[in-house]
């Protein structure tokens, strides 16, 4: 049986695929990978909050797959809509890179040594609100483009600096780039950030048997708590909203984050339950971010992106 892997035609995407994609062969499978180009890929002048629709990178996609044109989809976790098309699920989650967020500017100036008024490029208003809490006096810039079309735009000068994911960065040899780490009290990554998620049809037994050797419990279960917090929310992927969580043995830690896009308020939690039901644990950090206000904040930054 030869499967068929359905991928984004970026840089990143074809890693995913192709790192997949060889694991599988590994295992004995006959693979083809098919690009299939999405909205977001069309819409690349648009800021990802003002688009104003869920899962910009995967529609065309889980179409191929419902259609029967691909076996599987793979994805970054983080593009991925909290609810799923019916007939369609997330079959296996490998182990996960780093997910924090990074960044890269001129000269390798760390963020406290960037001058008052630093040009940031991210097109993320949850990265843009954490950033402002650390320092109101940045300037933000709306920035889009892949990986590489965006360190382009760093060194031909269009900003000062870049918030990017480092795991994004790692998987494509960029690594040497990274001037600084953001620990997750500094900014937390977004749900699912560094994390892979790998999409089939619910009645493709057999591609399902094939990807199962792929998943990585921990990193799975972690992924359902904040995908867990995030649908509790009702929030989407392209509003401040940020969490984080990781398995110490049984037991599992969350820390969630919902901000204003200006920075000037970030509601904060840290929960904790057993590994086993992330869920519940999702449900009660959202839980303790609405009873803080959080669906207010959310509120602003949905007007924020029209």
């Amino acid at each position: 049986m030869q499967i068929t892997i359905g991928s984004r035609g970026s840089s990143l995407a074809l890693w995913q695929a192709d790192w997949v994609k060889a694991r599988l062969e590994a295992l004995g499978h006959k693979l083809q990978i098919k690009i299939i180009k999405t909205s977001g890929d069309k819409l690349q002048d648009a800021a990802l909050a003002a688009s104003g629709t869920k899962g910009l990178f995967i529609k065309e996609i889980e179409e191929a797959l419902l259609d029967g044109e691909i076996d599987l989809a793979v994805h970054s976790m983080k593009d991925l809509p909290t609810e799923l098309p019916e007939g369609l699920g997330v079959a296996a989650v490998p182990e996960r890179e780093d997910p924090h967020d990074v960044l890269v500017s001129k000269d390798h100036r760390t963020l406290k040594d960037l001058p008052s008024g630093a040009r940031i490029g991210t097109s993320s208003l949850r990265r843009q609100s954490q950033l402002l809490a650390l320092r109101a006096d940045l300037n933000i810039l709306a920035m889009r483009g892949n990986v590489d079309t965006r360190l382009r735009k760093l060194d031909r000068g269009d900003c000062d600096a870049l918030v990017l994911a480092g795991a994004g960065l790692k998987r494509l040899g960029f690594a040497q780039r990274i001037t600084s780490w953001f620990s997750e009290d500094e900014i937390c990554p977004a749900v699912g950030q560094g994390a892979l998620a790998i999409e089939v049809s619910l009645e493709n037994a057999n591609v399902m048997q094939a990807v199962a050797p792929l998943d990585h419990p921990s990193t799975h279960r972690s992924v359902r708590a904040e995908r867990a917090m995030l649908r509790a929310l009702g929030g989407g992927c392209q509003l401040p909203i940020a969490a984080y969580a990781k398995c110490d043995s049984e037991v599992m830690h969350l820390t969630g984050v919902v901000a204003s896009p200006d920075g000037t308020r970030v509601l904060r939690t840290r929960a904790s339950g057993k590994a086993e039901n992330p869920e519940d644990l999702g449900k009660r950090a959202a839980a303790a971010l609405i009873d803080r206000g959080a669906h207010e904040l959310l509120s602003q930054a949905e007007s924020h992106a029209k």
